[in-house]
């Protein structure tokens, strides 16, 4: 019985996208931010906004380059 549950539970853990993720982002985006720990924050802030912001730039460097 204890191992249908730890499987079960591992199931689960899976099925959660990985932090920085696109998903992730998407998921972090649509839940309230009253639900969001400081981590979640400090994720959310580092792989979801200024990681989009850090690609324009570089799309923009290419750009005057050529």
């Amino acid at each position: 019985m204890s191992l249908s549950v730890l499987g079960t539970v591992g199931l689960l853990a899976g099925c959660e996208p990985e932090v920085g993720s696109d998903r992730w982002c998407e998921k972090m985006a649509d839940t309230p931010k009253s639900d969001w720990s400081v981590n979640d924050a400090k994720a959310f802030a580092q792989h979801c906004i200024f990681k989009e912001y850090g690609d324009d730039e570089e799309e923009e460097e290419e750009e005057e380059e050529k």
